[in-house]
């Protein structure tokens, strides 16, 4: 078989005892690399911190995207608007993406403008970071938009 060193350098063709007597030496297991080639092509390394750096380099490059939901009343003051604004700013900064959900009861119903205008007001004062992905969600008693990240 050809081995190769734990220094990345090729040692040439040597026996199986040779091998695993090299590996025993400097501690380290004797992984076949290359079992098609001829000879077969083994190495010396330290197979569980290999397989740990593997899982780690796979796990690193993966980011969840959340879709988190702000829930606001047509009869919610200016004051608490802002605050919901800054919060979704917070979220779509994180890369989320945000539901902004008027809720009506009773009688609101009837004024679904006033839902449209705070609405746009979302989408108007968070267009320079967001840009909004469905607009106009609505059933009987709930009306959204979801803004994502630019």
């Amino acid at each position: 078989m050809r081995l190769i060193d734990e220094n990345s350098e090729q040692v040439g063709i040597v026996s199986i005892d040779e091998a695993l007597g090299r590996a025993k030496s400097v501690e380290m297991d004797l992984v076949e690399v290359a079992p098609e080639a001829d000879p077969p092509v083994c190495r010396l390394m330290n197979y569980g911190k290999f397989k740990y750096k593997q899982k780690k380099k796979k796990t690193q490059k993966q980011r969840v995207v959340q879709l988190k939901e702000l829930r606001i009343r047509p009869k919610t003051g200016g004051h608490d608007i802002q605050t919901k604004i800054r919060q979704a700013r917070k979220f779509l900064e994180n890369k989320d993406r945000v539901l902004v959900m008027m809720l009506f009861k009773g009688r609101e119903r009837a004024h679904s403008d006033m839902g449209d205008s705070v609405l746009n007001q979302f989408a108007v004062e968070l267009e320079d970071i967001a840009k909004v992905e469905k607009d106009r969600i609505s059933d009987d008693r709930r009306m959204g938009i979801i803004l994502s990240p630019k």
